[in-house]
C-alpha cells in the first residue's frame, strides 16, 4: 500500500499566509473572474460618486430591485460576473463565420449519387468505387506534393440492418437548406464542463425529392428505413469533407449520443497543425445534423406513441401479435428529425418575449453541467447527455403555461414575462423538485394543437414532457434519472433558502463541481457490463432502444428500481461520455462499465425483510411478478401479526452486514437477471469496514463487544452505584456519560476483556479504554470553600464508593487514581475512580461539584493585586478544565448521541474521520475527539434533508471535501445543539494567547474555541488541508475503478525531519494499527515479564501517549511531534526552522544548542549557535527507553 502524496511545502513549520481557496466549479478562471468582478463592482461606487456622496435615487432603486429579484445585491453581481465567462467571446466569431461560409459552399456543391441498393451502396462507398477515378483509391490523393491515402468510409446503418432482399434504395442530393441551429444561433450557448470545446450545430435539410426520384417515401418510417437513408446521406457528406483535397482543414468523426446509432451525427474538429479554419481559435467543433423538412413524404401523424413501426418478431416466429407492440421511443427519435428548426423558432420567440430568458437558461445549464446532466469528460447521468432541448422546455413551460389535458386536472398557469433570471431559475428548480413527470404528463401550451392526445402517452414512456414542437423531450429518459434530478433540485433549493454571508450559496450552486461519486451517493458500485447475459432482452426491446447496450441499461434500471423500492430516494446509472469514432467504424460501442449510485432513504434502506403480496393458493399476477423478480430468494413466511405473505429475508450477522443490504440487493438482481459474475460488481464498503475492525484474534477472546453492550454495562453500573444508598454521605443525583464509547463515536467498538482472559492475549493487544462518567451528588452546604480541600474530599468520596462497590459486586476491582499531569495546578480536578467490572468493562468516575466554579470565578474576578499572577493563571487553567469536563462535555455527549439516533451515518462518519486523522498522526495531539465530532456535525446538522449523507463512506468523503475547501480563518457555524437541549447560554471559551486556529462555532460557543483553543495550530491546520486535498484526489480513483481504501490511511513520512521507530511488541495498542504484523499479534509471550500474574489488566494504560505528552511539553519550543494514537509504531517530528539558523549565544537559552559551523575562516560570528539536533534526539531516545526501537 502506498501512502498519500503530500508536497514537502505542506509541512512548513510556521506561516501566517495559510488561506487556500476552494478548487471547484466551472473553472478556476470563472471563479477568479467572479470574485474579481464583485470587488470591481463594489469599488465602482466609490470611484464614481466620491467618498462621501450618497447613492442617487436610481442607484437605490437598482439596489432594491436586485434584492427583490435576485435574493441579494451581491448575488446579482456574482451572476453578472459569471455569465460572460460561460459564453463564447464575440471577438473570435468572425474567423468562425469564415469557416462556416466555406462549409456552406462545400455542402452546397456536393455532387449527387444515383439510387442504389443500401448494401451495394455501402460496399461501394467503403471500397471507394463512388470516386470518379478509381485509381485515386489505390494510389491516394496528392496534397502539397505528398500522396495521402483516402480514408475508408463506413455507413452507420442502425438496427435492423438492411438485407439483400430490400426493395428500396438510397441516394444523395445536395441539401435543400443549410442552417445553424441549436443554442449557438440563438446566443444561448453555454460552456461545457471540463473545458470541452464549443459545439456549433449545423442542420442540413435532406431534400424530400429530386429531379430523378424522391429520396424518401411515405413508408420510410417503418423498420428504420429513414435512419438507413439518413446514415447513407451522412456518410456521403463525411466522404467529401474528409477528402484530403478539401479546403476545410478538419478531421471528421462519427458521434452517437447515448450510444444510439439513430442519432449519429458528424463532428468536424479542427486540425491543429493547420491554420485555415476558425474553429481552433474559438476552441469549437461543428456538428452536422441531417434533418427533414415539413414537406417530407413521411407524415408525423404516423409517429404516435401508440403506433408500432417495426415489423419484427418479439420473441420468435411463432409468437402472435408481435406487429402490434407500440414503438414510442423509436417514434420519438424519428420526430427529432423535424425538431431542430422548430426549436430555434421557439427559443427565439422566448428571447423576444422574456428579457431574462437567455440568462435564466444559461444559469440552468451551468447548474446542470455541474451535476452531470450534460456533456463532459466525466461520468454522465444516463439519459441526459443529449438533453439540450429539455432545459429549454422546462423554461418554456414556466413562461407559456400548460396545455389543459382534461377537465379534472388544473393546468399550470404561465408565470409571466417580467421575472428576473434568478426567479426563473428558481421556479425551474421548484418544478423539477416537486413534479412527478412519470405519473403526471405535461404538455406545454402551443399555438397549434398537439399532434397526439394525452391518452396516447399514458403508459408508453417512463416520463412525459411534450414541448411546443410536439416532441417528448423525456423520451428514453429513465424514471431513475428523473428522480436523481429531483433530489439535486431539492438540495439546491435548500442551499438557496439557507443563503447567508458565511455560507455562500452562489459558490455551491454554480461553481462547485458536484460530480464526485463518493461524496454524492451513499453507495457506489462499478458494474462491468461485458459479462452481462440478460435473461429477458427481446429483439423488440433492442430495436426500440436503438442498441443492445441501451436496452440493457433500460432493463437494468427498471429491475433495480422495482427491487430497491422505498429503500432509496434515487437510483442513478452513470456512464462514461460518448466517444468520437472514426468514420471507418459504422456503429458505436456501448459502455463496458457503468456506475450505479444510490441515495438511501434511511428509514427503509436497511430493513431486513421485503414484504410482497399476500400468499394465496392460486398465484396471482402480482405474486408471479414478485417471484420472478426475486427468484429463489422469494419465500412464503408467517409474521407475528398473523399475516402470511411472499417475502424476501436478508441474512445478516451484525450491523456492518446490515448496512450492506442495498448492495446485496443490487448484486442479487444483477446476478439473477443479467448473469453477472460476482467479480463484475465492485463496491468499496468492505474496505472501509475493515479500517474500523479489530483483529479477529482480539475479538475472539472477549465476552462482549459493541456499543449496545457498553451502554448496557454502563446502565448496570449506574444502577449498582445508585443502589448504594445510605452507605454514602450524600445521595447520587445523576451519573452522566462523557465518553465516545457511550455515544457511538469511538473508532473501535468497545469490548470487554475479563481479567482471566488477559493472559491469553499478547502484550500488544491488552489495551482496554476507560469509559469516563461524571458523578453528581445532591446539594450540600458541608462542602469546604477551599479548592485543594475539595479535591481531598473527592478522594474520600471515591474511596467510599470503591469499598462499597467491591463489597456489593464480587470480582469487581476499583481503585482511586490521582492524575496530575505536569502543568496542571493541584486546585484543578485530578482524581478519578477506576472500576473494572467482572465482565471486563473499565470505567472511570469523576465527581462534579458546582462549588468549584464559584470559587474559581471569585479568584478570576477579584482585583489583580489580590492574588499573584501564578495563582491567577492556575485558576484560569482549572476553570477551563472544569468547563470542558463538567459543563461542556455532558451537553456535548447528549448532542452527539442525539445526532447518532437522528442520522444513521453520523457515528460511522465520525469514526472514519477519527481513524483518518489518527492514521495521519494528527488525532489527540493536534485535534481532539470532541472537535472531530463537532466538525463532522457540519455535514449533517442544518444542511437540509436532501444533502445529508446516509452512509458513512459518503459522510467521510463529504468531511474530506469540507476540510479541503474550508477557510478556517473565518470559522464555521454548526447548529449542533437544539433549542430543546437545556444548558448554559454561552460558554466562556475564549483563551488568551490561544494557538488553535480552528473556530467551530456552536450555539453556546460563539467563539468556537472550546475544543480547539490549543490545537490545531497553523502547522497542523495546513497539514490537515494538504492531506484532505490528497485524500480527495485519491478518492477520484473510483472513476477509474481503482481505489485502495487502506491506502488512504497510510501516512507518508518523507517530509519529517526525523522519525522514531517504536517496539510494536510492547505497545498495548499496537493491535489497532492500520498495518499490523500478524506474527507479532500471534506471539503472546513476547516481551512479557516473568511474574506470577504476568501483566494484569491495566485500563487506559497507554505508555506511548504519555511519552509523547512529555516530549511535547519538554520540547515545545524546539520541535513539533506527530504520531498515531491508535497503535502507531513510530512518530515523527519537525524542527523549528528558526533554530536551524545561526543566532547569538545567550545564557539559559530555550533549546539545546551547539556552536554553529563557520562559513568563512575569518568570520566574526564565532559566538553563534544552532540547534543541537543530535543531542535532542539522544534525549528523546533515552526518555523512551524500553519503547524506542534502538
Amino acid at each position: 500500500m502506498s501512502g498519500l502524496p503530500i508536497k514537502s511545502s505542506d509541512m512548513a513549520f510556521l506561516s501566517d499566509n495559510c488561506h487556500m481557496s476552494a478548487v471547484a466549479g466551472v473553472s478556476s478562471t470563472v471563479r477568479t473572474t467572479v470574485e474579481g468582478g464583485i470587488e470591481d463592482s463594489s469599488q465602482a461606487y466609490a470611484l464614481g460618486n466620491g467618498v462621501n456622496k450618497p447613492p442617487s435615487g436610481m442607484e437605490i432603486t437598482a439596489i432594491r430591485a436586485a434584492q427583490d429579484l435576485f435574493m441579494s445585491g451581491s448575488f446579482k453581481l456574482q451572476i453578472d460576473a459569471l455569465l460572460p465567462n460561460v459564453r463564447p467571446k464575440h471577438s473570435r466569431k468572425p474567423s468562425l463565420d469564415k469557416f462556416l461560409f466555406s462549409l456552406h459552399a462545400c455542402l452546397s456543391s456536393l455532387p449527387p449519387v444515383e439510387p442504389r441498393h443500401p448494401l451495394a451502396a455501402s460496399r461501394a462507398l467503403s471500397e471507394g468505387s463512388l470516386i470518379s477515378d478509381a485509381s485515386e483509391m489505390e494510389q491516394g490523393v496528392r496534397v502539397d506534393g505528398k500522396i495521402t491515402p483516402l480514408q475508408t468510409i463506413s455507413v452507420p446503418y442502425p438496427l435492423p440492418a438492411p438485407t439483400e432482399d430490400a426493395n428500396w434504395k438510397v441516394s444523395f442530393e445536395k441539401p435543400e437548406n443549410i442552417a445553424i441551429v441549436g443554442s449557438w444561433i440563438n446566443n444561448v450557448a453555454v460552456k461545457r464542463s471540463d473545458d470541452e470545446p464549443w459545439v456549433i450545430d449545423v442542420a442540413v435539410e435532406m431534400p424530400p425529392a429530386s429531379v430523378r426520384q424522391s429520396l424518401f417515401q411515405e413508408k420510410d418510417y417503418m423498420n428504420s428505413r429513414f435512419f438507413h437513408k439518413r446514415a447513407f446521406y451522412l456518410a456521403i457528406i463525411a466522404k467529401h469533407i474528409s477528402d484530403p483535397t478539401s479546403e476545410l482543414g478538419v478531421d471528421v468523426y462519427y458521434e452517437s449520443k447515448g450510444g444510439d446509432p439513430r442519432l449519429t451525427t458528424l463532428i468536424l474538429r479542427p486540425v491543429h497543425d493547420k491554420t485555415r479554419t476558425g474553429l481552433s481559435t474559438l476552441d469549437a467543433v461543428v456538428r452536422i445534423i441531417p434533418t427533414l423538412s415539413t414537406t417530407s413524404p413521411i407524415r408525423r401523424t404516423r409517429l404516435s406513441p401508440t403506433r408500432s413501426n417495426f415489423r419484427v418478431h418479439r420473441l420468435d416466429s411463432t409468437e402472435s401479435g408481435h406487429e402490434n407492440v407500440p414503438t414510442p421511443i423509436y417514434n420519438a427519435v424519428l420526430m427529432l428529425a423535424f425538431a431542430p428548426q422548430l426549436h430555434v423558432l421557439s427559443v427565439n420567440a422566448l428571447k423576444d418575449d422574456v428579457p431574462a430568458y437567455r440568462d435564466a437558461l444559461s444559469l440552468l445549464r451551468v447548474w446542470a453541467n455541474q451535476r452531470g446532466y450534460g456533456e463532459g469528460r466525466r461520468t454522465c447521468i444516463w439519459g441526459f447527455e443529449a438533453a439540450g432541448p429539455w432545459w429549454n422546455a422546462v423554461l418554456e413551460l414556466l413562461v407559456r403555461g400548460e396545455e389543459p389535458c382534461s377537465k379534472t386536472k388544473s393546468r399550470r398557469r404561465p408565470l409571466g414575462n417580467g421575472l428576473s433570471s434568478y426567479q426563473l431559475f428558481r421556479a425551474a428548480l421548484d418544478l423539477l423538485s416537486q413534479h412527478d413527470f412519470s405519473q403526471d404528463p405535461i404538455f406545454v401550451k402551443s399555438e397549434d394543437d398537439h399532434l397526439f392526445s394525452p391518452e396516447d402517452y399514458l403508459g408508453r414512456y417512463e416520463a412525459v414532457l411534450v414541448d411546443s414542437s410536439c416532441i417528448n423531450v423525456l423520451a428514453g429518459v429513465s424514471v431513475t434519472s428523473i428522480e436523481m434530478l429531483k433530489q439535486d433540485a431539492r438540495a439546491t433549493l435548500e442551499v438557496l433558502d439557507r443563503n447567508t454571508p458565511a455560507e455562500d450559496a452562489f459558490t455551491d450552486v454554480f461553481l462547485t463541481d458536484h460530480r464526485d461519486l463518493m461524496s454524492r451517493f451513499d453507495l457506489v458500485l462499478l458494474v462491468d457490463l461485458s459479462s452481462a447475459t440478460p435473461r429477458r432482452l427481446f429483439v423488440h426491446d433492442i430495436l426500440e432502444s436503438g442498441s443492445s447496450s441501451s436496452a440493457l441499461l433500460a432493463s437494468l434500471s427498471r429491475r433495480l428500481r422495482d427491487a430497491l423500492g422505498s429503500r432509496v430516494k434515487a437510483l442513478s446509472i452513470l456512464h462514461p461520455p460518448t466517444q468520437l469514432r472514426a468514420i471507418s467504424r459504422a456503429l458505436p460501442t456501448g459502455p463496458s462499465t457503468v456506475f450505479i449510485g444510490l441515495l438511501y432513504d434511511q428509514e427503509h434502506a436497511f430493513k431486513i425483510v421485503d414484504h410482497g403480496p399476500v400468499a394465496t393458493e392460486a398465484p396471482s399476477r402480482t405474486t408471479e411478478a414478485f417471484r420472478e423478480l426475486w427468484g429463489n430468494k422469494a419465500e412464503v413466511r408467517r409474521f407475528q401479526d398473523g399475516s402470511i405473505t411472499e417475502s424476501v429475508v436478508w441474512d445478516v450477522r451484525h450491523s456492518d452486514e446490515r448496512r450492506h443490504i442495498p448492495a446485496m440487493i443490487v448484486r442479487h438482481i444483477l446476478a439473477l437477471h443479467f448473469g453477472m459474475r460476482e467479480d463484475a460488481m465492485v463496491s468499496w464498503q468492505s474496505g472501509f469496514d475493515a479500517i474500523l475492525r479489530r483483529p479477529p484474534s482480539m475479538t475472539s477472546n472477549c465476552r462482549g463487544s459493541g456499543f449496545k453492550a457498553a451502554i448496557t454495562a454502563f446502565q448496570k453500573l449506574t444502577s449498582s452505584i445508585k443502589a448504594l444508598g445510605k452507605e454514602l454521605p450524600l445521595a447520587i443525583v445523576n451519573v452522566s456519560p462523557v465518553s465516545p464509547e457511550l455515544r457511538y463515536t469511538s473508532v473501535f467498538a468497545p469490548i470487554s476483556v475479563p481479567t482471566g482472559v488477559v493472559s491469553n492475549l499478547p502484550v500488544c493487544s491488552r489495551y482496554v479504554p476507560l469509559i469516563f462518567l461524571n458523578l453528581e451528588f445532591e446539594k450540600s452546604a458541608r462542602w469546604p470553600d477551599d479548592l485543594a480541600a475539595i479535591q481531598k474530599l473527592k478522594i474520600a468520596f471515591l474511596e467510599r464508593i470503591a469499598q462499597a462497590l467491591a463489597n456489593a459486586i464480587p470480582d469487581l476491582h476499583a481503585r482511586v487514581a490521582v492524575i496530575l499531569p505536569a502543568g496542571v495546578p493541584p486546585t484543578a480536578d485530578h482524581v478519578q475512580l477506576e472500576i473494572t467490572t467482572p465482565d471486563g468493562w473499565a470505567f472511570a468516575l469523576r465527581i462534579w461539584h458546582d462549588r468549584e466554579a464559584t470559587l474559581l470565578d471569585r479568584i478570576l474576578h477579584s482585583s489583580p493585586a489580590t492574588y499573584p499572577p501564578h495563582d491567577l493563571e492556575s485558576a484560569r487553567m482549572a476553570h477551563r478544565l472544569y468547563t470542558r469536563r463538567f459543563i461542556a462535555a455532558p451537553r456535548h455527549h447528549r448532542a452527539v448521541a442525539a445526532l447518532h439516533h437522528q442520522f444513521v451515518a453520523f457515528s460511522g462518519t465520525v469514526r472514519l474521520v477519527k481513524r483518518w486523522l489518527a492514521a495521519h498522526w494528527l488525532l489527540r495531539l493536534h485535534v481532539s475527539e470532541e472537535a472531530v465530532e463537532v466538525l463532522c456535525a457540519a455535514v449533517f446538522a442544518g444542511v437540509g434533508s436532501a444533502r445529508v449523507p446516509n452512509s458513512r463512506e459518503r459522510g467521510f468523503a463529504c468531511v474530506i471535501r469540507l476540510l479541503r475547501d474550508w477557510d478556517w480563518l473565518e470559522g464555521i457555524k454548526i447548529p449542533l445543539y437544539g433549542a430543546s437541549d437545556p444548558g448554559p447560554d454561552v460558554y466562556s471559551s475564549s483563551v488568551v494567547g490561544a494557538k488553535g486556529v480552528w473556530a467551530l462555532m456552536t450555539e453556546p460557543d460563539p467563539d468556537g474555541r472550546l475544543w480547539t483553543a490549543d490545537a490545531p495550530d497553523v502547522v497542523a491546520a495546513r497539514r490537515i488541508r494538504a492531506l484532505a486535498h490528497a485524500t480527495h484526489a485519491y478518492l477520484q480513483g473510483v472513476q477509474s475503478g481503482v481505489l485502495d481504501v487502506p491506502g488512504m490511511f497510510v501516512h507518508p513520512e518523507e517530509d519529517y525531519d526525523f522519525v522514531v521507530k517504536l517496539q510494536p511488541a510492547v505497545l498495548p495498542r499496537y493491535f489497532q494499527n492500520v498495518t499490523t504484523t500478524p506474527s507479532i499479534l500471534a506471539d503472546k509471550h513476547a516481551y512479557t515479564t516473568p511474574t506470577h500474574d504476568e501483566w494484569p489488566l491495566r485500563p487506559g494504560f497507554d505508555p506511548v501517549g504519555t511519552y509523547l505528552d512529555d516530549l511535547t511539553r519538554i520540547y515545545a519550543d524546539t520541535a513539533k511531534f506527530f504520531y498515531d494514537p491508535l497503535g502507531g509504531d513510530r512518530f515523527g517530528g519537525i524542527w523549528d526552522p528558526s533554530l536551524t539558523k545561526p543566532m547569538p549565544f545567550r545564557v539559559l537559552n530555550r533549546f539545546s544548542s551547539t556552536p554553529a559551523p563557520r562559513e568563512r575562516e575569518k568570520s566574526k560570528d564565532c559566538d553563534s549557535v544552532i540547534l543541537n539536533e543530535g543531542s535532542v534526539l539522544g534525549e528523546i531516545i533515552r526518555m523512551g527507553e524500553g519503547l524506542v526501537l534502538t
